[in-house]
């Protein structure tokens, strides 16, 4: 299925495909679009985050030498349990079809 919608611009461009295949792949409402936009802007999120641990750690001190965690550890941590909550609301932890000529909605996967 080929599909002229564009990403969200301000997503990071790997972020920009995901979720132009995730668009592409399942039929989604425009809610599901917004969810599936909001677990873009999640992710980034939380690589943002873990870019910055990477370079300056988990910790700092403060002025009196005690060891702290750095803000980005929550932001991290709160980015990827976002993240994994949109994907559930979004029911994509299933295989999406393999040749259709239209894919199934969401739940037709739950649907047994």
């Amino acid at each position: 299925m080929t599909d002229r919608r564009t990403a969200p611009k301000h997503l990071k461009w790997a972020t920009q495909r995901w979720w132009l295949h995730v668009v592409n792949t399942w039929e989604l409402e425009e809610h599901h679009r917004r969810l599936a936009t909001l677990a873009g802007e999640a992710w980034d999120r939380g690589r943002q985050a873990r870019e910055v641990l990477a370079e300056e750690g988990l910790t700092y001190e403060d002025r009196y030498g005690a060891p702290h965690p750095r803000p980005e550890v929550a932001i991290e941590k709160d980015s990827s349990i976002r993240y994994a909550r949109l994907i559930r609301e979004l029911d994509l932890d299933v295989e999406p079809p393999r040749e259709a000529a239209r894919p199934p909605s969401l739940r037709a996967f739950n649907a047994s």
